[in-house]
């Protein structure tokens, strides 16, 4: 899967990137099903449950290392904005462009715990269909 671009910028395209980076987790029950069909064909259940989990564990870092990213960030861009701010307070478009940092930033915190329920149901059902074969550190 070709990795996606991540830009802090818009947040809208932040959330496409995102989307695009979680399709193993959202997959992941037909990509079980896949892996291991039955308890009476499995031709290595073991490689693949580690090698998925490999995979499961590599996205969910990336994911959460660009959303930290992006949130120090945004809370980098909204120090300076209070910061020019108060140089400039009848400035409505610098006030405007800050709320708007601030919404964003309040979004991406969001993104965070979207990102612990993910983590949590994906292991729910990979510990489920994969524990007879590999039991996760």
């Amino acid at each position: 899967m070709p990795e996606a671009v991540m830009e802090c910028g818009d947040f809208s395209e932040f959330q496409d990137a995102l989307k695009n980076m979680r399709k193993n987790d959202d997959i992941i029950v037909n990509t079980l099903n896949a892996v291991i069909p039955t308890d009476s064909f499995h031709p290595d259940g073991t490689k693949a449950c580690k090698e998925l989990y490999e995979q499961l564990q590599v996205g969910n870092s990336k994911r959460e290392e660009t959303i930290k990213k992006c949130i120090t960030t945004t809370a980098e861009r909204i120090k300076k904005l209070k910061e020019n701010r108060e140089e400039r307070t009848e400035d409505v478009k610098l006030s405007k462009v800050l709320r708007s940092e601030q919404t964003k930033l309040r979004m991406l915190q969001v993104e965070l715990t979207v990102e612990d329920l993910i983590k949590q149901r994906t292991s729910k059902v990979f510990i489920e269909k994969c524990r007879k074969y590999f039991k996760p550190e």
